[in-house]
């Protein structure tokens, strides 16, 4: 039985397209799979970043706090000198 020759140009184009599908599909996974790893590095980055900005602030009052503190210190200590009669 002879076959027509547009019947077998098509079948290996048939494959040929089903190959490309295959690999686009495992292309898409590849994809998928990298973007997933991004979002989940960049969440722990986030996450990274949102605790030190808590630390940081954190230890900012607690200096803010230290100098209001020796500041007092400061004035207390002035005015104690300013209240000694002079020699």
């Amino acid at each position: 039985m002879e076959e027509y020759p547009d019947l077998t140009y098509f079948r290996h184009r048939i494959r040929e397209l089903e190959e490309k599908v295959y690999q686009l599909r495992l292309s898409r996974r590849v994809l998928m799979n990298l973007v997933e790893k991004v979002e989940k590095e960049k969440t722990f980055f986030l996450a990274k970043l949102e605790k030190e900005n808590r630390r940081l602030h954190r230890d900012k009052h607690r200096y803010a706090r230290w100098l209001l503190k020796k500041n007092r210190q400061i004035v207390e200590l002035q005015s104690k000198l300013e209240s000694y009669p002079n020699r």
